[in-house]
């Protein structure tokens, strides 16, 4: 059988053939000249589970303790926690469908949870606008304070987010591919004006003052943080997908595609552990923490 006849390749986080009989030793012996590859690929979902599951848990614990004092985007980080760790369970039904399963039917749940994945840009985005109304626009962000603006548009993105994997789960519909490269150079575009408008305005300083306050300062840092995570981890796919006609079917399907998803999809733990970071964690135990007020941050704890 031709290679074009044998392989699809759909934009999931891990290269999904047509599977024949024999399928999941196809996709092995496929890539198999190229482990240097799938070994980068594997020990990056293996760190992506093992610190990803703990940290999005331990961001979900510390958000329900903090309720009373939480800022204005704590319900967008909830969803995207609860999506992370969704996805951060798959790594074993991964393995297992690429080295020893042979039927296809793991690869419709696998391809469903690839897709809740590839759709995570969303509820960053969503993070990423509250933050950017919040720095730049402070009157209109005060205005639509109350939760139940920001409880509606989790919705309307899990619907988003839900029809998206089920399509992809199908994995049968013409030029599907085409969807997450435009969903993730849109996100991408939108992020990266949000973070470097917050940034701009932050580096600003006050009306008579040579020096910026230190809790600009401080949010000033985080946000470049924040934006060099989302280069890191959404460039790789923005800036090789939309040339996949230029690349061979196999150099794409057992190179690119790997190293391009391997960097997005350990962003379900870099996010949650850059959460963290900012947190003062105590040693004593969460249920003891006592709560922090909000100006410790100007932009990622906006005050309610």
């Amino acid at each position: 059988m031709a290679i074009p006849e044998m392989f699809e390749f759909a934009n999931s986080s891990l290269l999904i053939s047509l599977r024949p009989q024999n399928a999941s030793l196809a996709v092995y012996a496929k890539c198999a000249h190229m482990p240097a590859v799938l070994i980068f690929y594997l020990v990056l979902q293996v760190i992506n589970m093992l610190l990803g599951i703990p940290a999005n848990i331990t961001v979900l614990g510390l958000i329900w303790k903090n309720k009373g004092d939480s800022s204005t985007s704590d319900i967008f980080i909830v969803h995207l926690a609860i999506l992370d760790t969704l996805f951060c369970l798959i790594l074993p039904l991964e393995i297992a469908s690429l080295v020893y399963l042979t039927t296809s039917s793991p690869w419709y749940v696998l391809r469903f949870f690839y897709g809740l994945k590839d759709s995570s840009p969303l509820f960053l985005s969503c993070i990423c606008l509250d933050r950017y109304m919040a720095v730049c626009h402070p009157i209109t962000f005060t205005k639509l304070k109350d939760k139940w603006h920001r409880s509606l548009c989790a919705g309307a993105v899990w619907l988003a987010i839900l029809a998206y994997a089920a399509a992809k789960s199908v994995g049968n519909i013409p030029k599907f591919e085409k969807v997450f490269t435009v969903m993730i150079l849109v996100a991408f575009a939108f992020m990266l004006f949000c973070n470097v408008s917050i940034l701009w305005a932050l580096r600003q300083s006050a009306p008579g003052r040579d020096e910026r306050h230190p809790v600009k300062k401080r949010a000033f840092k985080m946000v470049l943080i924040i934006l060099a995570i989302i280069v890191f981890n959404y460039f790789p796919p923005v800036a090789l997908f939309p040339f996949k006609e230029y690349f061979s079917l196999e150099v794409f399907g057992c190179y690119i595609h790997y190293i391009a998803f391997g960097f997005m999809d350990v962003s379900s733990c870099i996010q949650p552990v850059l959460y963290l970071s900012r947190e003062k964690l105590p040693k004593f135990p969460l249920c003891c923490r006592k709560t922090s007020g909000c100006a410790d941050d100007l932009v990622l704890t906006v005050c309610k």
